[in-house]
């Protein structure tokens, strides 16, 4: 095998490697930013302080009308429960 042959494989070792190093790398960071998210959205959820009847309602009139109420009476609460 040719000096030159030799050297282009142990640079393509290398590289794979490096990229194995960097994918592993790129995986962690992803399930950081992952685990951040969640926590922000779970802050962001009890800073509401709804109880989680009112948050299943929140959610549901925003995931049918792409909108929802702040604030529901509890009347309005109720008919909702009802249906």
């Amino acid at each position: 095998m040719s000096s030159k042959m030799k050297k282009l494989l142990l640079e393509i070792d290398k590289t794979k490697g490096k990229l194995s190093e960097y994918q592993m790398r790129l995986r962690e960071l992803e399930r950081q930013k992952t685990e951040l998210e969640n926590t922000e959205i779970v802050e962001l959820i009890r800073s509401t302080k709804m109880n989680t009847s009112e948050l299943a309602t929140f959610l549901e009139a925003f995931r049918e009308k792409g909108e929802a109420p702040f604030l529901m009476s509890k009347q309005e609460e109720t008919k909702h429960e009802e249906k």
